[in-house]
């Protein structure tokens, strides 16, 4: 199934849809600010389960998640440490994804036991609005098999992701690096994976 969204007039009530098939454990492919991902409910089990098998993805391979806003996000994972929230509040919505410690309502499998997430808030007005439709954070994981090219647009897609999401075609996602992942509850902050935002920027920022 696809739902066709204008990504510059769309409305939380035009990604209803979308959300209650999250509800409902399904998987969305959306367009993120980088590539196309796939959505699930990091919270149900079955769901997590379906996008591994849907992707083909090793279970020792973490999923990073979105939020649709600082405030979603804390909602979800407690407050932010000062300098993570820092980071956020400089860099989101946008690629910088932060090391946040996951909830225990999380699925174990979201954080292949390593108890930690990673998070951002995009920046790409449908995958916020996803987020915010269905009321809390939602993985983001790129929407390609594992090992396979990244989608930019619904035509990338492999047929069998685009048989086993609902897909939320909103035009095609910029594409470029992926989010930079950093850790910023240690100091100092670590470089988990270089990305989109350059990491003197991060320390930078950090120092400012």
């Amino acid at each position: 199934m696809v739902l066709a969204i204008d990504p510059v007039t769309c409305s939380v009530a035009d990604l209803a849809p979308a959300a209650e098939h999250l509800r409902t454990g399904g998987v969305v492919a959306f367009p993120t600010d980088t590539l196309y991902g796939l959505a699930v409910d990091p919270m149900s089990a079955p769901a997590v389960r379906a996008l591994f098998e849907l992707k083909g993805r090793a279970s020792d391979a973490a999923l990073p998640v979105i939020g649709a806003s600082i405030e979603q996000v804390e909602a979800c994972f407690g407050t932010l440490d000062a300098a993570t929230r820092d980071l956020a509040g400089r860099f989101w919505p946008g690629p910088l994804s932060l090391i946040l410690p996951a909830p225990a309502s999380f699925d174990d499998a979201v954080h292949a036991g390593l108890g930690t997430v990673a998070v951002r808030v995009p920046d790409h007005r449908v995958a916020r609005l996803l987020a915010e439709a269905f009321a809390r954070p939602i993985t983001a994981t790129s929407a390609n098999l594992s090992g396979a090219l990244p989608a930019h647009a619904l035509a990338d897609l492999e047929a069998s992701i685009r048989a086993g999401a609902l897909v939320v075609d909103a035009g095609p996602a910029p594409g470029g690096l992926p989010s930079t992942i950093v850790d910023a509850r240690t100091s100092p902050p670590r470089l988990i994976r270089a990305g989109a935002v350059a990491w003197n920027r991060v320390l930078e920022s950090l120092q400012a």
